[in-house]
């Protein structure tokens, strides 16, 4: 029982993990669609902050099989 309650906890964590990737994107998604020309400047660091956030991502689905 108590690793199903694990299994549950890392999907869990692994959802958040996955959602900070996806707000990020929208940002992006947003400055692209809407202010790119006041805007730009914004991209790389949100681009790092995508890259940061999706190690986490990776870290975990390397670690559990079941993700």
């Amino acid at each position: 029982m108590e690793t199903i309650l694990d299994e549950k906890e890392i999907k869990k964590t692994f959802a958040g993990c996955k959602r900070k990737v996806v707000e990020i994107a929208g940002e992006i998604h947003d400055i692209v669609e809407d202010t790119i020309w006041t805007d730009y400047d914004r991209l790389p660091i949100l681009s790092q902050k995508i890259q940061d956030a999706m190690q986490d991502v990776i870290r975990m689905r390397a670690e559990h099989d079941f993700l």
